[in-house]
């Protein structure tokens, strides 16, 4: 009999600001992976589908997503799209999602939406869960069905406000509803070490976090910001630009880290 397929590890990225690198590294981190030879599934549960369109998947062609597979309307199965990256499929965003806290409000199993639907089972190595910037139940409901957090900080001078914020959040999901959910790490992004300031946070951030924060850092770079316009990660609008780069750093270190403590082949 073959060996049945390993369950895949899932990483929630998420920072309750907006405007961090949030989406970017999801897009980039998967796709880096991807291109590694992983099976990388990403799960976009922002209503405003950023993840979506930097994949390249039309509105049209996106169906009921992740609202109607958190809904129950669909199987995770039927919910999966394939990407323009070889090895990186997803479950895109629609509009419906932004009544989503709303309409689930009511429901008895509300947290466990997502979780439930992903104990269904996909054939991925890895899955990455891009949540809306806050902390309601869109987010929650991915840190519940999430074994750890990535989180995208920015280097700016509220970054360490805003992330204390977040780790409470984790910290009250974990003793209430998700034992075994743990900090993946910290990514340092848009950081310009041109910039006294953001190399400042950068120390500081690194300081306090210590081993937590990762070494590869995400620079700002024109690259970075120009390719979801055309519907692709930075890998593959400019493989040699150093957005391109960091991120494919980014994932040989996540591989590093993980394998390290035994949780990816």
């Amino acid at each position: 009999m073959p060996e049945p397929h390993k369950k895949p590890r899932i990483i929630a990225i998420a920072n309750q600001k907006g405007g961090v690198g949030k989406t970017t590294t999801a897009i980039n981190l998967a796709a880096a992976l991807a291109v590694g030879g992983m099976k990388v599934l990403l799960i976009d549960i922002d209503p405003q589908g950023n993840a979506s369109t930097g994949l390249g998947i039309e509105h049209e062609a996106r169906n009921g997503g992740t609202y109607s597979l958190l809904a129950g309307d669909t199987t995770l199965a039927a919910a999966i799209l394939p990407s323009n990256v070889e090895n990186l499929s997803i479950v895109p965003a629609v509009a419906d999602l932004m009544g989503a806290d709303m309409e689930f409000s009511t429901l008895e199993h509300r947290n466990f939406l997502l979780r439930d639907a992903l104990a269904q089972g996909c054939n991925a190595d890895v899955i990455f869960i891009d949540c809306p910037p806050g902390l309601a139940l869109l987010t929650l409901n991915a840190l519940v069905a999430a074994d750890a957090v990535l989180v995208p900080l920015q280097a700016e001078f509220f970054a360490l406000e805003g992330i204390s914020q977040l780790m409470r959040s984790v910290d009250m999901v974990k003793r209430s509803l998700n034992p075994k959910l743990e900090i993946e790490g910290i990514v340092l992004t848009m950081t310009d070490k041109r910039n006294n300031l953001s190399e400042q946070v950068s120390n500081d951030v690194r300081t306090y976090f210590k081993d937590k924060v990762f070494e590869t850092a995400i620079p700002r770079n024109i690259r970075i910001t120009e390719a979801p316009s055309h519907g692709v990660p930075v890998l593959l609008y400019d493989f040699r630009s150093t957005g391109a780069q960091a991120y494919l750093a980014l994932a040989a270190e996540f591989l590093r880290r993980a394998r390290g403590r035994k949780e990816l082949a």
